[in-house]
């Protein structure tokens, strides 16, 4: 997995899957080829519900901190001092995972944490996205509840398929 002690991916000691992955924003999304932040929020947001783990992704600059699922979004004049900051707090009580290429933001997050580099990470990212070509259709961005739910409407009603519209439902 990703939670490799030294942050590598290499071969040797395995950590579990992290339950926290730390990103830096602008960091990832440059290594990752992105021009828009909400490209990167998508896939971020993906690839920590897949797995079932919590992640915050900081950006330097100003904007609304927001919630994407799993994923927090968060803006601050120092990116690097807030991941610093929550690689501290989570580290002893959660498998923390830091994204980033800063050398000394990877430095200072204590050897507990899981480190790897946003371009590794990136690769990493691509071949999630290239397993899951059919997400774009709106049944596989639902959560398991909605999703439940839809299908429960659609069987009482016995008319509507909700599920069959929705697949038919371009969001982009």
């Amino acid at each position: 997995g990703l939670g490799e002690p030294g942050g590598s991916l290499g071969r040797g000691h395995v950590m579990p899957e992290p339950t926290l992955y730390l990103f830096d924003g602008y960091n990832v999304l440059h290594a990752a080829g992105l021009e828009e932040r909400h490209e990167l929020i998508d896939s971020l947001a993906s690839f920590v519900a897949i797995r079932g783990a919590r992640g915050v992704v900081v950006f330097d600059g100003v904007g609304r901190d927001e919630q994407f699922g799993p994923l927090e979004v968060r803006f601050a004049a120092h990116a690097d001092a807030v991941l610093e900051r929550l690689a501290a707090e989570h580290r002893d009580r959660e498998r923390v995972c830091l994204v980033s290429s800063d050398a000394a933001v990877r430095g200072t997050s204590g050897q507990e944490v899981a480190k790897i580099s946003s371009r590794e990470f990136a690769s990493t990212l691509e071949s999630v996205e290239h397993s899951e070509d059919s997400a774009s259709r709106v049944r596989d961005r639902l959560d398991p509840a909605t999703r439940d739910r839809l299908e429960r409407l659609r069987r009482a009603d016995g008319g509507f398929d909700f599920v069959g519209a929705a697949q038919n439902v371009d969001l982009d």
